[in-house]
């Protein structure tokens, strides 16, 4: 047996994972988990604390872990042996977390991107959105801040929302202004919240539409903590005909990521041991 680390640096949180393989690089099991935010702390003290959380948790020193691997802003994992881009360690947590998921739409602080992968989730094909920050996790966070909305209640508090009104789809900066004159037109806040989540979703359906999404769709990235958010976007692939799609999410999705470049860890050691690899081909 032999264990990996997956590290996932994103702009508000640092996720870890830690996961056992039997020596063939069979059987990968996911030992611990983990999330914390960032709050305006030393950014690599953080990563280092997860990743001590997760030795700690399991008995094991720094030695005992046979890669460490990093995804996002991998430049912050100063002890890692290797990275992986952000696409492929998603595609690999989700299909992992789901193997029946044929699409993944990573949803997170500053950035969404749609992929459509296969069943050894090598990406086929995918689509971002653009810089413009109005479909990620960190304008919400800005809404929800302006409108004195704890982040936690945001999804419960949209799903209240009889008669929501959408925002500017475009820019941040007039969604922002959106969110202004609607609570000076006494909009209450879980229609403004419901609104900005099906604004938010018609982007990311947009972008599932243009590479042709179809089956089970699995959100990760920190945005699939809100249920207001996957509602939105269930609700919308669900009047699309064309789509065809089923929105899905799983407890762990958040954590995606990191398991993702966990499991590739894993691949990459066996390669480097000179050992056959019984995981699937790299995207």
């Amino acid at each position: 047996m032999f264990h990996t680390v997956g590290i996932d640096v994103g702009c508000d949180s640092v996720k870890t994972a830690l996961v056992a393989f039997d020596d063939d690089g069979s059987n990968p099991r996911l030992l611990f988990k983990d999330l914390d935010k960032i709050r305006k702390r030393n950014v690599k003290e953080v990563v280092r604390q997860g990743f001590e959380r997760a030795l700690v948790r399991h008995g094991l020193a720094e030695p005992d872990v046979a890669y460490i691997a990093s995804t996002g802003e991998g430049e912050l994992v100063d002890f890692r042996r290797g990275h992986f881009f952000s696409m492929t360690a998603h595609a690999r947590g989700a299909i992992f977390l789901d193997p029946d998921v044929r699409a993944v739409v990573d949803a997170g602080a500053l950035h969404a991107k749609a992929m459509v992968v296969d069943e050894r989730s090598k990406v086929m094909a995918y689509r971002m959105t653009s810089q413009c920050a109005s479909g990620s996790g960190q304008f919400l966070e800005n809404i929800a801040r302006y409108l004195g909305v704890a982040i936690d209640d945001v999804g419960p508090l949209s799903l209240a929302g009889s008669s929501p009104e959408q925002v500017s789809g475009i820019c941040a900066v007039l969604a922002e202004t959106d969110v202004i004159n609607m609570v000076s037109r006494g909009i209450s806040t879980a229609n403004i919240l419901r609104g900005i989540h099906l604004s938010m979703a018609k982007r990311l359906i947009g972008l599932m539409r243009m590479i042709k999404t179809s089956g089970d769709v699995l959100i990760t990235g920190g945005l699939a903590r809100n249920s207001g958010f996957v509602a939105a976007m269930q609700e919308l692939a669900n009047q699309d005909k064309r789509l065809k799609a089923t929105i899905k999410t799983h407890p762990d999705s958040v954590h995606a990521g990191a398991i993702g470049a966990a499991l590739w860890a894993g691949y990459r050691h066996l390669r480097l041991e000179g050992q056959p690899v019984a995981q699937t081909e790299a995207a």
